[in-house]
């Protein structure tokens, strides 16, 4: 950068020249869009907790499985998107992320956070459970977790998604996504995603879902631009 002499009240400071560039670090660019699906999914079955009074009473009408979970207009809910390349691997934050057993459900269903994160994970039931994530890449464990216990405290050091499920409650099922970098978003009721802050680039989109699998689309990104993207997975009925 270019500096210049310049005197106010007799004082000499040094102001930037008018050839410096104002930001020298725009703003990334923003991947962004909707996840939707084609066919006709199958219907989620009411969840029978009759044997588990204590989170029964908790609901007036039985809550459904969420292996796949829609909204209006064919989107889809509990998709996780992410940058499965071009960039960097991400250092974890400080932060935990919380997976919450409560009513007999988790909380979220799918739980999205990268590789060394804490991951706390919280009983707020009145009942014991005995959660079990089933990884392929990293170490397996199974512990329980009787009420008003505290969080139990883990970390995974590899990338996987990771199938969760109570070996109490056989209703209880989540998943993990464990990721390397920061940028990814889980879809919610609208079904729509943002991935934020990207430096120029080209990357590689990746959308999964439990039961639909995963697919990917190439996204190159220049300055500060926004891009949209839309996956559509086929709904299997049975």
């Amino acid at each position: 950068m270019q500096m210049k002499r310049v005197v106010i009240a007799g004082v000499v400071v040094l102001a930037a020249s008018a050839l410096a560039v104002a930001n020298p670090n725009p703003a990334g660019g923003t991947i962004s869009g909707k996840v939707t699906y084609e066919g006709t999914p199958k219907k989620m079955k009411p969840i029978d907790m009759s044997k588990e009074p204590s989170c029964a009473k908790m609901y007036a009408t039985p809550p459904t499985g969420e292996s796949v979970v829609t909204g209006p207009g064919n989107v889809l809910q509990d998709v996780v998107v992410y940058i499965s390349a071009g960039a960097p691997d991400d250092a974890a934050p400080s932060s935990a992320a919380v997976f919450t057993q409560k009513g007999c459900r988790y909380i979220p269903h799918v739980l999205a956070f990268q590789v060394n994160q804490e991951l706390k994970i919280v009983n707020e039931d009145q009942t014991s459970h005995n959660i079990h994530p089933m990884p392929k890449l990293n170490r397996e464990w199974n512990k329980s977790q009787p009420p008003g216990t505290p969080p139990i405290s883990e970390k995974y050091d590899k990338a996987e998604f990771i199938p969760v499920k109570c070996n109490v409650h056989p209703w209880m099922h989540g998943n993990f996504a464990v990721l390397k970098n920061s940028h990814y978003a889980v879809t919610g009721e609208s079904g729509s995603f943002t991935l934020p802050n990207l430096p120029p680039g080209k990357y590689t989109v990746t959308a999964w879902q439990e039961e639909y699998g995963d697919q990917s689309q190439e996204v190159t990104i220049s300055g500060g631009e926004t891009k949209t993207v839309t996956f559509v997975f086929k709904a299997k009925p049975y």
